[in-house]
């Protein structure tokens, strides 16, 4: 879905974003559009928080499958607990869930920002960060 080049790619070519000013309850992303937010929103994050990723494909369901009220997973070995690595492991998955996202949402400004913090949250369980460790940050 996102490759670093996307930010040298032509644009994304997809449906027309409204006004960040609108309230959420007068547009409903698609998920097409709501993939497009995540890819931008991933071309906004710091080299350093990115260039570091190897072997992980991010993913937008509509929800989780179960009843968990989560906004956002990372299902995979984080960096300080892998050992040997790099032999034909399935690529780690970070996955945003737009229904939830968009529930906590009051605007599109305030679900660019949600898709931010979730993107930001499950990068670093990837990096072996906690949520203990984020809270901490000022991320939890």
């Amino acid at each position: 879905m996102w490759s670093r080049r996307s930010r040298v790619q032509a644009p994304l070519l997809t449906p027309k974003l409204p006004s960040r000013r609108r309230a959420i309850s007068d547009w409903w992303p698609t998920l097409e559009q709501f993939e497009a937010l995540v890819v931008e929103g991933l071309d906004r994050l710091p080299d350093a928080m990115v260039d570091g990723l190897d072997n992980v494909v991010f993913l937008v369901e509509d929800q989780p499958t179960d009843s968990e009220a989560v906004l956002g997973i990372y299902e995979g070995v984080a960096l300080t607990e892998r050992g040997d690595y790099g032999y034909g492991e399935l690529p780690d998955r970070i996955v945003l869930y737009r229904q939830p996202l968009l529930e906590q949402s009051e605007s599109l400004e305030h679900l660019i920002h949600e898709i931010h913090v979730t993107l930001v949250h499950e990068i670093a369980h990837y990096y072996g960060i906690d949520d203990q460790q984020l809270h901490e940050l000022g991320w939890g």
